[in-house]
């Protein structure tokens, strides 16, 4: 399997792009703009497009849906607890006072045990609400790719609308931590961690934390 990361957008998110050796088809996980380096990191692969996979709805992970379907056609997926937010991101978009487009409309809503499926890869759907409602991970090969639910040493904000800190917590040790110790977790935002490196330093996730 083919991943690569992009740092994109205007708050520098993690952008990844899984792709299949075999067949070429491929998923871009959360584009959050830069859009031309998405299509140039495919390219470089001769990969295609097949799925543009949003963990969660916040602008800075999906600004980029818009131009990357019309140049590629893939499909938009997401969970349906957050599809109102990638409608009307201009907007959130412009308090922050950035310009991002308005997403088109999912073509498919995800859900807990939901499987997408792109050449010999397979990614198996949890649903992590708490930094926002419709949140989602997605795991494949003894990786997780988490959205903004978990980060190295930290874990994403719930301070705003549809955010829930014990939820959060919540599925972090019921979903993420269950996957095993030696999964690597492929956060939002910063590098790359461990299941076993957050469970024994991440502060939020301390005895009794």
């Amino acid at each position: 399997m083919i991943v690569k990361l992009l740092v994109v957008g205007p708050i520098q998110a993690n952008c990844y792009i899984l792709g299949c050796e075999r067949t070429k088809q491929a998923a871009v996980i959360d584009p959050g703009g830069d859009v031309n380096q998405i299509l140039m990191a495919l390219a470089k692969d001769e990969l295609r497009l097949v799925y543009i996979i949003n963990t969660h709805g916040h602008f800075d992970h999906t600004g980029g849906n818009r131009a990357l379907k019309a140049a590629t056609g893939a499909e938009i997926l997401i969970h349906r607890a957050d599809a109102p937010y990638i409608l009307n991101q201009g907007a959130s978009a412009a308090a922050w006072g950035m310009g991002v487009e308005n997403s088109p409309p999912p073509d498919r809503y995800l859900d807990e045990g939901d499987t997408i499926t792109f050449g010999d890869i397979s990614l198996e759907v949890l649903h992590t609400p708490g930094h926002s409602p419709g949140g989602i991970a997605l795991v494949t090969d003894k990786m997780v790719f988490v959205g903004d639910t978990l980060f190295a040493g930290s874990i994403g904000r719930t301070d705003f609308p549809g955010g829930d800190y014990d939820g959060l917590i919540r599925g972090v040790r019921t979903k993420i931590f269950t996957l095993g110790d030696d999964v690597v977790v492929y956060p939002g935002h910063g590098p790359k961690t461990t299941v076993a490196q957050e469970k024994q330093y991440n502060p939020f996730f301390a005895e009794g934390g």
